[in-house]
C-alpha cells in the first residue's frame, strides 16, 4: 500500500469524524503541503526509521520552525500508529524520529499603563462594538469564545458568564464566514464570575444594542474574528502601543490576576485550563514580583 492511499483514508475515516472541522482542515492542509509530496508515493514498507528521519530533517532545512516540524511529524506518527493498530501496516518506525526542540514562546501582555490607555480609549469612544475588549481584559476569554457569546450566556443577576461554545472564520465560497463550534477543549466550557464593575457596563451595553450577541457586528451573528482583530490593531496604532495579538488580552488578565493575589487553581478554572500546572507553567514569570515581595519579608529576619 502506498502511504498516500492510507493517509487520505485515515484523514477521512478517523480524523474528520472525530475532530473539529477546522482541525481536520489543518491536518489536511499540512498533509497536502508536506507529507504527500515527500512520502506519498512510498510504499508503507519503505518508511524506515532512516527515511522518516530524513523527512523530518528536511523540514527543518526548509526553514520550518521547530513547532511546525513537530506538528507535521505528529500527523505522520499518528497516521502510521493507527495503521499498525488496525493491521493495515505491519510495523512503523516513527518513534525513532528525533525532532527539533521547540523553544517555549514568551508570554506577551500589556503593561499596566498600556492597559489603562486601552480602557480609557474604549470608555471615551462609548461604542458597544469595542466593549468586547474590556470583557477579554477582565475575564480572560479567547476571541473565539468572546464573539460567540450571546446575552443568554450572561446572567446579570447572578453575575456570571457561561462559556459553552466558540467560533472561527472559515473561507467559504470566496469569502470568510463566521462558523460556530464547541470550545477549544472540554475544560474550556466554564462559568466565569464577573467583576461587579464589569456588570454595570454590561447592563448599559445590553440596553444600547438590544442585539442577541454581546459583541455586535455587521450581521445578526455579531462581530467576525478577522474584522475584530483589525479593529484592535487599529486601536493599538492610534494609542502608539506596540503591536500584540488579541490573545495578549487573555495573558494580561492572567498576569493582573496573579499580581492581585488570585490563587493559581482559581485562575486555572477561569481560564479553562485542564489543570493548574498548565497555568503555573505558562505564567510563572508573572509571579516574580510576588516572589520578590515574599523573599523580602523573609529577608527582614536578617535585620
Amino acid at each position: 500500500m502506498l502511504y498516500k492511499d492510507w493517509l487520505i483514508e485515515w484523514l477521512e475515516l478517523y480524523v474528520k469524524p472525530t475532530t473539529k472541522e477546522r482541525t481536520y482542515k489543518k491536518y489536511r492542509r499540512e498533509a497536502e503541503m508536506y507529507l504527500l509530496p515527500a512520502l506519498g508515493d512510498h510504499d508503507v514498507r519503505e518508511l524506515t526509521a532512516v527515511e522518516l528521519q530524513k523527512f523530518s530533517t528536511s523540514l527543518s532545512e526548509r526553514g520550518l520552525a521547530p513547532g511546525s516540524v513537530n506538528f507535521v511529524v505528529a500527523i505522520l506518527k499518528t497516521s502510521l500508529k493507527k495503521g499498525v493498530s488496525l493491521g493495515v501496516i505491519d510495523r512503523q518506525y516513527s518513534d525513532a524520529i528525533v525532532r527539533p526542540k521547540a523553544r517555549k514562546s514568551r508570554i506577551s501582555c500589556f503593561g499596566k499603563d498600556e492597559q489603562k490607555k486601552i480602557e480609557n480609549y474604549i470608555m471615551k469612544m462609548r461604542r458597544p462594538y469595542l466593549f468586547g475588549i474590556l470583557i477579554s481584559l477582565y475575564t480572560g476569554v479567547r476571541i473565539g469564545e468572546l464573539l460567540a457569546l450571546t446575552w443568554e450566556d450572561i446572567d446579570l443577576k447572578k453575575g456570571t458568564m457561561s462559556v459553552t461554545r466558540s467560533c472561527h472564520d472559515s473561507w467559504v465560497e470566496n469569502r470568510y464566514v463566521k462558523i460556530f463550534d464547541t470550545t477549544k477543549t472540554q475544560s474550556s466550557e466554564r462559568v466565569i464570575p464577573l467583576p461587579r464593575q464589569l456588570i454595570e457596563y454590561m447592563k448599559v451595553v445590553r440596553k444600547q444594542t438590544g442585539a442577541r450577541f454581546v459583541v455586535v457586528g455587521r450581521t445578526e451573528y455579531g462581530a467576525e474574528i478577522r474584522s475584530y482583530q483589525r479593529t484592535f490593531d487599529t486601536i493599538l496604532r492610534k494609542l502608539n502601543i506596540a503591536h500584540r495579538g488579541f490573545h495578549a488580552l487573555r495573558h494580561t488578565f492572567a498576569t493582573r490576576a496573579l499580581e492581585v493575589g488570585m490563587d493559581v487553581k482559581t485562575l486555572s478554572d477561569i481560564l479553562g485550563h485542564k489543570n493548574p500546572m498548565i497555568t503555573l507553567d505558562r505564567y510563572a514569570h508573572s509571579l516574580m514580583e510576588h516572589k520578590t515581595e515574599m523573599m523580602n519579608k523573609v529577608g527582614r529576619l536578617l535585620g
